[in-house]
């Protein structure tokens, strides 16, 4: 009997990316794509609707969709739910499929939350057909993946003993890069003014800086946000 391929969800808000996507994937041995989406709800909206068909199933109901054993995620998904929120979501479910992150952002930042929110593993979009299957395999059968140049910013960071901001720290830094004012960010984020000095006293005291200016600009040469 010939092994169950590994089922994968293609989650990318460029269609012609989730095109190319998927002619790779389908030429791989052992791999299958069973659907796609343009951005993190209509991802969370697949899985829903292929647990509904696993539960039909039980039934005597002919499922209507698979359900993905890896989700290969993009980060920065236009105006829709980004990867990091989609991903923090899939992970919270009782019996979740991996999550790998596919994209072309390499930074601290967009690393350290996407691992914290619960992905599997973290590649870039020029990686080769071979390491991607390979991560996909790798994935489904729990194993963290992590594309070399990741892996290398990751150790990197330990060695040099790089200031470590929370994902919320994160966030309100590139909102600094922004030019957002603390009123301003307290409402992009529904938390209140004071929350945001607090944030930003931590922030400056990890970066060892005194300035909103001088935050921003550590904070690019360390790698923590991306340039503008």
């Amino acid at each position: 009997m010939n092994a169950q391929p590994v089922r994968v969800l293609l989650v990318d808000d460029h269609p012609v990316v989730r095109r190319g996507l998927r002619a790779i994937i389908e030429e791989l041995p052992g791999v299958a794509v069973v659907g796609e989406a343009g951005d993190g709800v209509a991802a969370l909206a697949f899985l829903d609707a292929a647990a509904d068909a696993v539960e039909a199933a039980a039934d005597g109901t002919p499922p209507g969709r698979a359900r993905p054993d890896v989700v290969l995620m993009d980060l920065q998904m236009g105006g829709g739910m980004h990867g990091v929120d989609a991903t923090r979501a899939i992970a919270a479910r009782p019996t979740p499929p991996a999550v790998l992150i596919l994209t072309t952002y390499s930074t601290d930042a967009d690393i350290l939350a996407a691992v914290e929110a619960g992905a599997t593993g973290y590649l870039l979009k020029d990686a080769p057909p071979e390491e991607l299957a390979a991560a996909v395999r790798a994935a489904a059968r729990g194993e963290t993946v992590l594309a070399p140049t990741v892996a290398a910013r990751l150790l990197g960071r330990v060695r040099a003993g790089r200031p470590a901001l929370s994902p919320r720290e994160s966030e309100i830094l590139r909102l600094l890069a922004e030019g957002l004012a603390n009123r301003q960010i307290s409402r992009r984020l529904f938390i209140s003014e004071a929350t945001v000095k607090t944030h930003l006293v931590h922030i400056y005291d990890k970066l060892d800086v005194d300035s909103r200016t001088a935050a921003v600009a550590a904070g690019l040469a360390a790698g923590l946000i991306r340039p503008a």
